[in-house]
């Protein structure tokens, strides 16, 4: 696992075909407004993952904070998982069980205090891996939050607690 921009070339490619995963499963890509400054050190962190020299997988975290009445289950000290993806032919070999912890660790490292990710009904492998890591169902936020299909997750870092 590597640290790479958001907008890095390879970064790009594996985005383009997370899309074109969404539009297979939903119908539509993910329009949730991303910059390429929200994975940067401080605020977020964005990771590449290769196999002799072919990258195979990514996935970043980006701060976020209680923004409010308008979405509350936001809270000071997040971290949203964003883009975590693995080329089909690299599936079921641990790399995004690997990416996971690695966006863990760093979000931990950041002094981020909660894990939290959105993904929907029509990705069970998400769903598994999510549930087999720790994650438990919260209250829906961001833009997909009145989606039936939507479903969102958390996982507190070592030393918090949910509440």
């Amino acid at each position: 696992m590597t640290p790479a921009p958001y907008d890095d070339p390879e970064a790009l490619r594996l985005i383009a075909q997370i899309q074109a995963f969404y539009a297979e499963r939903y119908g539509g890509g993910d329009d949730t407004p991303l910059r390429p400054e929200q994975f940067a050190p401080p605020f977020g962190y964005f990771l590449l993952g290769r196999v002799d020299g072919e990258t195979v997988a990514c996935g970043g975290w980006r701060r976020r904070d209680a923004v409010g009445p308008d979405d509350p289950s936001i809270r000071d000290g997040d971290a949203e998982i964003k883009r975590m993806y693995v080329v089909p032919q690299a599936r079921g070999k641990g790399h995004a069980r690997a990416v996971l912890a690695e966006l863990e660790r760093t979000a931990a490292e950041a002094g981020r205090t909660r894990m939290i990710l959105e993904t929907g009904t029509k990705q069970p492998e998400a769903l598994g891996l999510y549930a087999s890591s720790g994650y438990v169902p919260m209250e829906r936020f961001g833009i997909y939050r009145f989606e039936p299909g939507s479903l969102c997750f958390t996982k507190p870092m070592r030393g918090t607690t949910l509440v």
